[in-house]
């Protein structure tokens, strides 16, 4: 018997919504995709992020602290974890519901609440970018900072949002574990959110205000799980070059290096973009054979069969 081709999968904001109601129908829709990938043979490890959905539950968390005083400020990195929690539960759900709609019955389904450690003098923490949360007038936005410590920054003429600082994965600490589950054919769920955020102290592992950029951490997980491939889903079927431009140009199978030559010359998005590229590139020059391919949801299946998306490896 062949052996199956390892897929760890990076779902977008798109692939769960942005309210407890979209998501209940947005992972109805991520599962089938997911285990059509499983019916053509793949055994699929699933990453996402959580941009939405750790502001909300932050955002939650501040108004309990309005409410009663004796509630302490809740720690960006505890409610990273509470998001991994909730939508790993929609997710698995999903999954085994869609799987045994197919009467695919041994495959169990799985989340690992996981941490990833970060360097504690990683750069990122000395600029603090990511925004997160719900936008603010400029009186809340000083009351929050003058309050919490919180860092809030102008976003394009909406308003002022919290922004936290945003490190490179270095390790995840549960790697052994999911290997396992993955080893022994569960479908497992990891590395939500880009992870919760910690750095080492000795024995002690202590939460970081900060969120983890999720590509970057599914490249993580699909070196360390000897992935085939790594599939970052986003809202284009493909990568362009010139994009909006009248010389906009959609790439199909490009290698690492016309990658490289392409963020040089600045065709993509920093916080858009970008990061899918580098962290496609992180994973397809880690190893001869590995690729990854950037595309929609809908188009996983057929991009790895190679009839759409964009591929990136070794050349």
């Amino acid at each position: 018997m062949a052996k199956k081709k390892r897929i760890v999968i990076a779902l977008g904001g798109n692939a769960l919504g942005n309210t407890l109601p979209e998501q209940m129908t947005a992972v109805k829709i991520t599962a089938r995709a997911i285990v059509d990938l499983i019916e053509e043979g793949c055994e699929v490890v699933v990453a996402h992020g959580n941009g939405p959905q750790v502001g909300m539950v932050n955002n939650a968390m501040i108004a309990l602290t309005h409410e009663d005083p004796q509630q302490p400020n809740t720690p960006l990195s505890v409610c990273v974890a509470m998001s991994q929690a909730y939508i790993g539960y929609d997710l698995q759900n999903a999954l085994r519901e869609e799987l045994l709609d197919r009467n695919i019955t041994d495959i169990p389904v799985a989340t690992m609440i996981t941490q990833v450690r970060v360097d504690e003098n990683d750069e990122a923490f000395q600029n603090p970018s990511k925004p997160i949360g719900r936008f603010m007038t400029k009186e809340q936005a000083d009351e929050m900072a003058a309050k919490y410590d919180y860092i809030m920054k102008e976003d394009s003429g909406r308003g002022y949002r919290r922004v936290v600082s945003s490190p490179r994965p270095q390790e995840i600490v549960e790697i052994g574990t999911i290997r396992t589950m993955v080893e022994s054919g569960d479908l497992v769920i990891a590395c939500g959110g880009g992870g919760i955020p910690v750095t080492r102290q000795g024995n002690h592992l202590k939460g970081a205000s900060a969120v983890i950029d999720k590509d970057f951490a599914s490249s993580l997980l699909a070196r360390e799980l000897d992935a085939d491939f790594l599939i970052i889903l986003t809202a284009v079927e493909k990568v362009a070059i010139n994009y909006g431009k009248a010389d906009e140009k959609w790439l199909d199978n490009i290698t690492v290096e016309e990658a490289k030559q392409y963020m040089a010359e600045g065709h993509f998005a920093p916080g858009s973009m970008l990061p899918k590229v580098q962290a496609a590139v992180e994973f397809a020059e880690s190893a001869p054979g590995r690729q990854a391919l950037i595309t929609l949801l809908e188009k996983a299946k057929d991009g790895i069969l190679g009839h759409t998306g964009t591929m990136i490896g070794r050349g």
